[in-house]
């Protein structure tokens, strides 16, 4: 791996919690041993929660009410902005520096930008190991796009059903 290059990874049917963790692992190892590196995750409206559909949807709908609707804390409904929060319960976001400068080393898309569309990617990005998450879909599981229209998100804002 380049020492400050870009590390891709594919959301695609991947359970959310397992990629997440990968990703925080790394942004956060790599910020402690000096050489911070960018992650970039792609499709995240095709991430996979598993477990049944009706408690995943009342879970994540009891999140999203849990506090004040004007005052916050606020809980995302767009389903790259639910990445990157999970991926930040993941480091030390409130407790040290170290923790939040890598949440701003981490960038989270919907579906896959023009410039990382070909075959190839561009020169200093490298394709993330997702050996170890690679496993057959669960029987019972939601992706990330039918969260977000569950909780009131206009799947046309970003391209889903």
């Amino acid at each position: 791996m380049d020492e400050s290059g870009t590390i891709v990874y594919d959301a695609t049917d991947k359970v959310l919690g397992r990629l997440a963790s990968v990703v925080a692992k790394q942004l956060l190892s790599a910020r402690k041993a000096g050489n911070p590196i960018r992650i970039i995750v792609l499709n995240a409206e095709n991430a996979i929660i598993s477990g049944p559909r009706a408690r995943v949807l009342a879970d994540y709908d009891f999140k999203y009410k849990l506090n004040h609707p004007r005052k916050g804390p606020f809980f995302p409904r767009m389903p790259d902005q639910i990445m990157k929060r999970t991926v930040r319960g993941m480091l030390p976001y409130q407790k040290n520096s170290s923790g939040r400068n890598a949440v701003r080393d981490l960038r989270v898309t919907i579906g896959r930008p023009t410039n990382l569309s070909g075959e190839e990617l561009p020169s200093g990005h490298t394709w993330g190991d997702t050996s170890a998450l690679d496993r057959p879909l669960p029987v019972k599981f939601v992706r990330l796009g039918e969260i977000s229209s569950s909780l009131g998100v206009d799947a046309t804002r970003w391209g889903g059903q």
